[in-house]
């Protein structure tokens, strides 16, 4: 039995799969630490959304070598399944397992122990679905439901990192939910790469999932949330059903990655302007309060700087609550490498630092939208809690980690820094 270390890059679906691997190292006998720590086995989930991204997990391969020479250097995730070649130059690294290997990573890590090499399927033999949770402290689980993605952006390497959508049933979904309501979590984040798209292959249509969850699932659990949505995918339906039932939160994270219909066309994506500002309409007539979220890709090729004032102009416009400000990464193998018109690196960190003081100026306004009225707050740690629109408070009150209660903001509660409006420039 040996210590093995775990750290994860990425997404929280990453972060799903990192703990369901631990869990069944524990289960095999073997003691998970902190990447920090001395171990014998050290194991690295990667990402590849950006080229940053995979410095990092060349630069964290290297520390560990250095760190602890003798150890095993296990790397897996969308890095591994990607550019395997690639991980395996660097010094150490004894086992580079795909996404679609990992389900079986902890008996290849056992078998690595014993000194023999690993026989895994290989990615060939077909992508399975792996359920998989984790969690935020003690009080928020992340439970995976779908993986994988049909869609053809241009910019995105996930089709060939994740394989084609997949589904869990509906009963082990169900059984994983149980599991979490029993551990004492009282909010489950619903996640997955392509969520909306939910049923492949089951035939059960994503609104089916969330009204058995809501039947099925222990009131212990509080609180349901979303993911990130596709715009074209969330209904009138989905957004009623979340109005009739007070469990799920109101709190959407749309991907909106242009405000410009030509850029959008040139990415691939499934809806235009109209639509997406349609479906803000739409959560914004139900719900007033709602936390929305999007996410913004900038300097994608093409795009002019009037394409990129659009983008703004129109965002600036549409009543969110935060944005997620990417700055475009030509990515191996995407159709978006073989266009024209690059843009600068530079003039992309300008174009992103100007929405992220906008995304400021957005969350500034809807803290201070929320003032007065009556939430619920499920308290995380430190008196700090998370309110059902995602807004995150310090609650006035001595509190416990696990306590859901209703508090009114500005009375009873503040928001926490993050949601603090910019600072006066100097001489102001």
């Amino acid at each position: 039995m040996a210590r093995v270390a775990l750290h994860t890059l990425g997404c929280k679906l990453n972060f799903t799969e990192t703990a369901t691997l631990a869990r069944q190292l524990v289960e095999a006998g073997h003691t998970v630490t902190d990447w920090e720590a001395p171990a014998e086995v050290y194991v690295l989930n990667t990402c590849t959304v950006t080229h940053q991204a995979e410095r990092k997990a060349h630069k964290l391969l290297r520390q560990v070598r250095r760190r602890a020479p003798e150890a095993l250097i296990v790397v897996t995730g969308c890095y591994a399944q990607l550019r395997p070649e690639r991980l395996s130059e660097e010094e150490g690294v004894a086992l580079v397992a795909t996404n679609a290997q990992k389900p079986f990573l902890a008996q290849a890590i056992g078998t690595l122990l014993a000194g023999h090499v690993p026989e895994v399927p290989k990615a060939t033999d077909g992508w399975r679905f792996w359920p998989s949770a984790s969690s935020e402290g003690r009080t928020r689980a992340f439970l995976k439901v779908q993986d994988g993605c049909d869609y053809k952006c241009s910019f995105c390497t996930v089709p060939q990192a994740r394989g084609p959508s997949r589904s869990a049933p509906p009963e082990i979904i169900r059984q994983e939910a149980q599991r979490l309501a029993e551990a004492g979590f009282k909010e489950i984040v619903l996640t997955g790469i392509n969520l909306g798209d939910y049923g492949k292959p089951h035939g059960i249509p994503f609104l089916t999932l969330l009204q058995r969850l809501e039947a099925e699932v222990p009131r212990s659990v509080v609180r349901f949330r979303l993911s990130s949505i596709e715009p074209n995918l969330l209904s009138d339906a989905i957004l009623d059903f979340i109005a009739e039932h007070p469990r799920w939160a109101p709190h959407f994270h749309l991907p909106l990655q242009s405000g410009s219909d030509k850029i959008l066309g040139r990415m691939r994506r499934r809806y235009r302007r109209k639509l997406y500002e349609e479906r803000i309409s739409a959560i914004r007539k139900r719900f007033p309060l709602a936390g929305i979220g999007v996410d913004v890709i900038v300097g994608f090729p093409g795009e002019t700087p009037a394409d990129f004032e659009e983008t703004r102009r129109f965002i600036a416009d549409l009543p969110v609550s935060y944005l997620h400000v990417f700055p475009y990464s030509e990515r191996p193998g995407t159709l978006a490498t073989t266009f024209s018109e690059s843009v600068p690196w530079p003039e992309r960190l300008l174009r992103s630092e100007a929405l992220r003081e906008l995304s400021q100026r957005k969350r500034w306004a809807f803290a201070q939208a929320c003032y007065g009225h009556t939430f619920s707050v499920l308290v995380e740690q430190d008196q700090e809690g998370l309110l059902e629109n995602y807004l995150r408070v310090r609650v006035k009150k001595p509190c416990s980690p696990g306590e859901v209660f209703s508090i009114c903001l500005g009375e009873e509660a503040e928001p926490t820094a993050e949601w603090a409006p910019l600072p006066e420039p100097e001489g102001v």
